[in-house]
């Protein structure tokens, strides 16, 4: 069985973060969410994530791939090491990496996105440029083990996108 990181802190979009989990559990995928520190945590609009792992606590070898929703929690994931560490070491293993909406300003933290072809919401595109990314608005993008889409419009394409990654690997 496969399984993938997703990376969870309050003020995640709650589709964004319960569409892919969802979605790649009737895949077979195990999702195992992390945050800082196990707990509750609550996405923008009130719905509940109960968290038993830290990330902490996790390695990126035991793992095919890492997810971080939009919304307002990448701002908070992006200011913790760790955080950052396992989204590099995921690029340099090239395992899959999902990304949508504002999720994107982890990638720029990791310093991951140099040449690499993303979308994200139009808010962040001028911090991916100036991470060195190639914005471009299409609803999912995928460059080698990243997946970027652009909000929850577009999630059905993402998702699709996301299994068929990992079907691949």
């Amino acid at each position: 069985m496969k399984k993938v990181l997703q990376l969870v802190s309050n003020d995640f979009e709650d589709l964004e973060l319960w569409c892919p989990v969802m979605r790649l559990r009737e895949e077979g995928v195990q999702v195992d969410l992390v945050a800082e520190v196990p707990g509750l945590y609550h996405g923008k609009y009130g719905v509940p994530c109960e968290v038993e792992m830290s990330f902490n606590d996790v390695n990126a070898d035991d793992y095919a791939g890492i997810l971080v929703p939009g919304g307002w929690a990448p701002d908070k994931l992006r200011r913790f090491s760790k955080v950052l560490q396992l989204v590099s070491d995921m690029d340099k293993a090239e395992k899959l990496i999902g990304q949508i909406c504002h999720a994107g300003w982890v990638l720029a933290s990791a310093g991951i996105l140099q040449g690499r072809r993303v979308t994200s919401t139009p808010g962040i595109k001028d911090d991916l440029a100036n991470a060195g990314a190639i914005w471009v608005d299409e609803p999912c993008v995928i460059d080698r083990n990243i997946v970027s889409a652009r909000r929850p419009p577009d999630i059905p394409v993402y998702m699709k996108a996301l299994a068929e990654k990992l079907r691949d690997k």
